[in-house]
């Protein structure tokens, strides 16, 4: 199959209307951000964790790739994260970027303009990427690298010069530093490709190139896990033998597919799968749909969230249309049938969209999504309130943050001067990281995560006031503990709103028990 020239097809309008759809994308993120933030939604859990991942630069963290915490320094750095809609500038653009690669993808794979339009508005209504779009993390930038590899392997389906696998390993090896995740999609493509004819694009020295180039950029990352035992391959193992996440049999996981895209998705992703296999068209196409059945079987297999196949679907959207392209374009009578459905897709998108985007008051959005019977699915078994934990973990910590300086100025300034805050996890320390500065707070220390490795800060542990910890453990380790305040908001996730305790006379120095604080999970 050779690929057309600019003089056998105008390429032009389908970057310029790519462009135009990650344009309406950006400002949808960027909107959504302002009015979520001026309704009262805060800062995101693992965002305040990333900011200071960010100000502790490595190659490496326990439960992430370096990039995620790249993106929070210098998003720090340009904006400050007290206005949210710049602070999460980078994942709008990530996800400006995969709806742009949606529209090439189409483009690609034969479609015209109408599928595009069709495919580009299905990433833009799907909640899932409303949502992961909508704040800083390593998440926006996932489909971005997947979808870059998809792109530079149909450019050489379609005749492209085999050097593309340059821009392959780039993109690859970049994704591993976003995120891990990415080697099951690799493998995936690599058997899809394997199992068809297009096996002959990877009998080249170029494909070679490619997979030096992938080792090479993530090599840092992997020179760090090597250097720390691998603490990635632990922390998953204890996430693996844990109860922390929920656990979707098949069916359920392939339900939880269709209602994270939209349940009109599936009127675009089953055709699209159809027609990857079936028709003659895409027989240079058959090894996506190959690569996405064995991606899926993968995750399945791994009980993985089921949000993690999520990067792969913009090129399944970018089929599905070209189904639809062939079953009704051709005629006159059906033409009409793609824009009518990009317009129903656009109008019931706008309805579900508070579902990616809190866009409503918090108890509005309680009231809206009940009154419609709107599910939102838990990934954690972590019991919630009246809010899913996507949202319920953007309220609490300046509350958090003021009742720990409360309890901290109680205490004499001879206590205050040796005084540690010690934080169950990475949400609480980062908040008080975060925000406890104006209140003059120390610098909180945990054993959760990358917090370990940052140790205990020179604190004897003779005197620490103690947020999240249960109280039977901390018995055991100090000699006096009395609950000096507690935490209480209804919004918040309500394992957030537990006493906070005042510790005595540690029975052994802090640095000799740091290694028994490591909470990995």
């Amino acid at each position: 199959m050779e690929v057309q020239t600019a003089a056998d097809e105008n390429w032009k309008p389908v970057l310029q209307l790519a462009l135009v759809f990650a344009g309406i994308k950006l400002a949808i993120e960027f909107v959504g951000n302002i009015v979520a933030q001026h309704v009262g939604y805060g800062i995101f859990r693992d965002e305040m964790y990333y900011i200071l991942c960010g100000r502790h630069l490595a190659w490496g963290y326990v439960d992430q790739g370096p990039i995620v915490a790249l993106q929070a320094r210098i998003a720090e750095m340009l904006f400050g994260f007290h206005n949210l809609a710049f602070f999460r500038l980078f994942s709008g653009l990530a996800g400006a970027v995969k709806v742009f690669l949606t529209g090439v993808l189409v483009w690609l794979l034969g479609g015209k303009r109408m599928a595009q339009i069709l495919a580009m508005t299905a990433v833009l209504i799907a909640p899932v990427y409303l949502g992961i779009d909508s704040f800083l993390s390593m998440n926006s930038f996932e489909p971005m690298f997947w979808m870059g590899c998809v792109l530079t392997v149909l450019w050489m389906v379609r005749g492209g010069s085999p050097r593309w696998w340059i821009a392959f390993g780039i993109s690859g090896g970049l994704g591993l530093l976003n995120k891990p995740s990415i080697a099951f999609f690799l493998v995936a493509l690599l058997v899809g490709l394997l199992l068809t004819p297009q096996r002959r694009l990877l009998w080249s020295r170029w494909t070679l190139a490619a997979v030096g180039l992938i080792f090479l950029i993530a090599l840092p990352y992997l020179l760090w896990q090597i250097h720390h035992q691998w603490p990635t391959l632990v922390w998953l193992n204890n996430v693996a033998h844990s109860n922390k996440n929920v656990k979707l049999g098949p069916l359920a996981f392939l339900g939880a597919q269709i209602l994270m895209l939209h349940p009109l998705s599936i009127f675009l992703l089953l055709p699209g799968i159809i027609w990857l296999f079936v028709a003659k068209s895409a027989r240079g196409f058959r090894w996506i749909g190959i690569m996405y059945l064995v991606l899926l079987a993968i995750m399945i297999h791994l009980y993985a969230k089921d949000y993690y196949v999520a990067p792969v679907y913009p090129v399944l959207f970018a089929a599905g249309a070209l189904a639809w392209q062939s079953m009704f374009s051709a005629s006159r009578k059906t033409a009409w049938l793609l824009p009518a459905w990009c317009v129903v897709m656009a109008i019931l998108g706008a309805i579900t969209l508070p579902m990616g985007i809190p866009a409503l008051p918090p108890y509005a959005w309680i009231r809206y999504t009940r009154a419609l019977h709107l599910v939102n699915i838990n990934t954690e078994t972590a019991k919630t309130g009246p809010l899913p934990q996507f949202y319920a973990d953007r309220f609490g910590w300046h509350g958090l943050v003021a009742e720990v300086a409360r309890i901290y100025r109680s205490l004499s300034p001879a206590d205050q001067a040796k005084a540690g805050i010690f934080c169950n996890n990475y949400g609480e320390a980062g908040a008080i990281d975060l925000f406890g500065k104006k209140y003059g707070l120390p610098p909180a220390i945990s054993g959760h995560q990358n917090y370990f490795y940052w140790g205990p800060h020179g604190y004897t542990g003779q005197l620490l006031i103690v947020v999240g910890e249960p109280k039977e453990g901390l018995e055991r380790y100090c000699t006096s503990v009395e609950q000096v305040g507690a935490t209480d908001n209804p919004l918040a996730m309500p394992n957030e709103n537990r006493p906070i305790y005042l510790c005595r006379g540690g029975k052994m120095p802090l640095t000799v028990y740091w290694p028994r604080a490591k909470n990995w999970h």
